[in-house]
């Protein structure tokens, strides 16, 4: 066990609690933006919904592309740590070049680059805390998931707010501001992360080795990251499609006050924090009777559950027709929405973690997020159908779309637990 791991906080090493609140804080930042860039594009830019739509899904696969050239070069050049602080700090720049309308654009190019840094590199280090077969290194994974949420909880009712009441350039400044908070947590906390692996090539023996550890791993990983991609297809409409939906078709009104459309966007962030205990503490009750799911039957359960949320929202919407539904419809949605989400989401983020070869941390982890960036695409593709489907069809869609994830996912199960 690392140095890094001996002393804990809350039953879990330090190091952890750092990750935590540094990726919480870049959450704020990148959910901050992403809450308004639809709204800033159809409202201020002026874009049609389906440029929009592409846009939106354009710029969220790029900044999960981007990740598998920088876990690249943090395993082999930079290191994981300054890869972090460079990363973090060109988003930070990207951030406040959004609150300059002409600078829409080379903004969301800027984002994009410094994610590419970040994103692989904090969430490697969560395995190198832990020694072999800790048992608390697989439930880390949802641990650290939680402090995402928190940021994507806090980001539309801080930026959201801002933006919508204030102009949407505060909002877009709120953001940057969270993302340098974020870099400063994690340079103050640096003495609590694992040390740096070293990226000097390993002996030829140990070379042969490990690719023939990778061959053995890569086409199962492949399945999974296609699987995610179909599902990521459905999942990403929170962001796109349904903001529309919820500014047009669902009542807001709630004791003489309209709710503001992006706060419902902090209901799924929020439920992940209030499930997250209780469902750990599910998961502990199985694995301790010797009933332990395991990962790719857990993230098929997720898939499932999603597809049973979309297919509410079809069924309200048949109902409604040209008619408001009430919002508590929607806070239904996003019960069952988060909690396939935390079955499926986190589970594979450890999954990619654990599989991962020595010194390719970063490098297998981007691979994770690679499924974000086609999954992505597919959602903006996808999102365009929007204005050219009823309501009920398009979720219904939606809902499809999960099920095919749920049943791939299904039939790669056996062949992982096969895996070391």
């Amino acid at each position: 066990m690392s140095g890094a791991a001996e002393k804990t906080w809350f039953g879990q090493p330090r190091g952890l609690t750092i990750l935590f609140l540094t990726q919480m804080w870049e959450l704020f930042s990148y959910y901050g933006m992403r809450t308004l860039l639809v709204y800033y594009m159809t409202k201020q830019l002026l874009f049609a919904q389906e440029k929009a739509s592409f846009v939106y899904g354009t710029y969220t696969a790029m900044a999960y592309f981007t990740p598998i050239l920088g876990g690249a070069i943090a395993d082999r050049w930079l290191g994981k740590r300054n890869a972090v602080v460079l990363g973090g700090g060109i988003m930070a720049l990207g951030h406040f070049l959004m609150a300059f309308e002409p600078m829409f654009y080379l903004a969301l190019a800027t984002i994009a680059l410094g994610n590419g840094l970040f994103l692989p590199s904090l969430p490697s280090q969560i395995n190198d805390l832990y020694a072999a077969g800790d048992p608390r290194r697989g439930r880390a994974y949802n641990v650290y998931y939680v402090g995402l949420n928190i940021g994507g909880f806090l980001a539309p009712l801080v930026c959201g707010t801002l933006g919508e009441l204030y102009g949407w350039h505060y909002g877009f400044g709120a953001a940057g501001i969270g993302m340098f908070l974020g870099l400063a947590i994690y340079v103050a906390g640096r003495r609590y992360l694992p040390p740096e692996p070293p990226r000097r090539p390993p002996p030829a023996a140990t070379a042969r080795q490990e690719r023939d550890a990778r061959r053995r791993v890569w086409w199962l990983l492949l399945g999974v990251g296609i699987a995610a991609t179909i599902f990521r297809g459905a999942y990403e409409q929170i962001g796109n499609t349904l903001p529309l939906w919820i500014d047009t078709g669902v009542d807001r009104a709630w004791a003489g006050f309209a709710i503001p459309m992006t706060w419902f966007q902090s209901l799924n962030p929020l439920l992940v924090i209030a499930m997250t205990p209780l469902l750990l503490m599910a998961w502990r009750r199985r694995a301790d009777a010797g009933r332990e799911t395991s990962p790719a039957m857990r993230m098929a359960i997720g898939a499932a559950i999603v597809a049973v949320a979309y297919g509410l929202l079809a069924a309200v919407a048949a109902v409604a027709g040209e008619s408001r539904v009430g919002w508590g419809w929607l806070l239904a949605f996003f019960a069952i929405l988060t909690l396939g989400e935390l079955y499926i989401l986190p589970t594979g983020l450890g999954l990619f973690a654990r599989l991962a070869p020595p010194r390719l941390g970063a490098t297998t982890v981007a691979s994770w997020f690679l499924a974000i960036f086609s999954g992505s695409l597919l959602a903006g593709a996808v999102g365009t159908l929007w204005s050219r489907v009823d309501h009920a069809g398009f979720f219904l869609l939606l809902a499809a779309l999960a099920l095919a994830a749920a049943a791939l996912l299904w039939r790669l199960d056996r062949p992982i637990r096969t895996l070391p």
